[in-house]
């Protein structure tokens, strides 16, 4: 009985609104023949804010892939305990109750992963397994939300901590000059977030199914041209369009788990563009305020990677949730092109407290134990043989 609690979400200090990117793209790009189209596209993604790990005026300095690679490291570990901390507090657990830490990032390296260190420093056991994300990109907050609860299935009463943390400022280079490097530069946001899996208890989204789906053969429609500057984001101009390719697998998903994709309570998908949500309005037949959490996070967040979903599930939750049982979807899109999908239903009390936990199989050995100490159980002139 996997539940995914309620997320917790920061974002650091640093703003910069639209209208200081437009101006921004102006001042830089003044004789870029392609600046109209630019500032047109950067308009259309229907971001307002954004929030930096940086100052704009350090963020658009580039010192190097190790100088960048060094702010990814400190800051991490300066802004993740924070939010793993009130994650935690949400799912009313402490860190030696945690089995498994999945540490999605896609914006900078480690190794050994953050997972280690915070196992190291902030009371999590020694034996707590640690999965390391970091080559899904915007998908990967979807993954973790499916292999938390592949895990949690496989061990029954497991409980898992998810952290995403994406600082997609530290990716920006200034020498990129296409189109749609431009458009990156005024859509990506940057983000903490944590959320809990429990194997029993707790409320929020208790997942009943799971599944992935790859696009063939668009690897490089998403993709990290890693060079001695770090990494370059590289974005196909097809990949708005590819809700048309990615919508029909989270309608197959749900129709094998008996459930009408265009019928459900909530949905919290991850918001790459305005497009990818008018789209799946198309395609699954749903009205705009269907993905009212995931326009929000656009809005205010810009795309934060894979740390959206977890963010337009906090506004969920702040919204005071929906009724106990309604059935909702979580859905991350990213690098493949892959999309991982999750279906769930609103648990507004621990499902445990609903539904009496079930007996443990009884083996001979338990039953001869049994017998054994309780003669009135045990009929006379009987034996216990395997």
């Amino acid at each position: 009985m996997a539940t995914l609690c309620r997320p917790a979400i920061a974002v650091p200090e640093h703003v910069i609104t639209l209208e200081q990117t437009l101006d921004l793209a102006r001042g830089l790009h003044a004789d870029h023949p392609q600046l109209g189209l630019a500032l047109r596209l950067i308009e259309n993604t229907g971001v307002r804010t954004r929030h930096l790990v940086q100052p704009i005026d350090e963020t658009l300095r580039h010192p190097g892939f190790t100088g960048r690679n060094a702010v990814y490291e400190r800051e991490a570990k300066r802004r993740v305990p924070e939010v793993v901390e009130r994650a935690l507090a949400n799912a009313e657990l402490s860190a030696r109750e945690i089995d498994l830490i999945i540490y999605v990032s896609c914006t900078g390296f480690m190794m050994p992963s953050l997972t280690a260190w915070l196992i190291n420093t902030m009371g999590f056991r020694s034996d707590t397994r640690q999965v390391p994300i970091a080559q899904l990109g915007c998908a990967a907050g979807g993954a973790a939300v499916n292999r938390a609860h592949d895990f949690c299935r496989a061990y029954p009463g497991a409980n898992v901590l998810i952290v995403a943390c994406e600082f997609c400022s530290l990716c920006y280079q200034p020498t990129d000059l296409g189109v749609g490097s431009l458009l990156s530069n005024g859509l990506f946001g940057d983000a903490v977030a944590a959320a809990v899996m429990r194997g029993r208890g707790g409320t929020g989204v208790h997942i009943e199914r799971n599944g992935s789906h790859l696009v063939p053969h668009t690897e490089d429609w998403i993709s990290y041209g890693v060079r001695d500057t770090g990494f370059h984001f590289q974005l196909d101009k097809r990949v708005p369009g590819t809700m048309e390719m990615l919508a029909p697998a989270l309608r197959t998903l749900a129709t094998e788990h008996s459930w009408d994709i265009s019928g459900l309570g909530f949905y919290i998908v991850h918001a790459g563009g305005p497009r990818i949500l008018d789209d799946l309005c198309h395609y699954l037949d749903l009205e705009p305020a269907a993905f009212r959490f995931s326009r929000a996070t656009l809005t205010e967040r810009g795309n934060i990677a894979s740390a959206v979903v977890f963010d337009a599930l906090a506004r969920l939750f702040e919204e005071g949730g929906v009724a106990d049982g309604t059935h909702g979807l979580i859905a991350g899109f990213g690098p493949g092109i892959t999309a991982e999908i999750s279906l769930g239903s609103w648990a507004a009390v621990p499902i445990e407290a609903t539904i009496p936990r079930r007996p443990r199989a009884i083996d001979v050995a338990d039953l001869a134990l049994v017998q054994a100490t309780t003669p009135l159980l045990r009929p006379a002139g009987t034996t216990i043989t395997e």
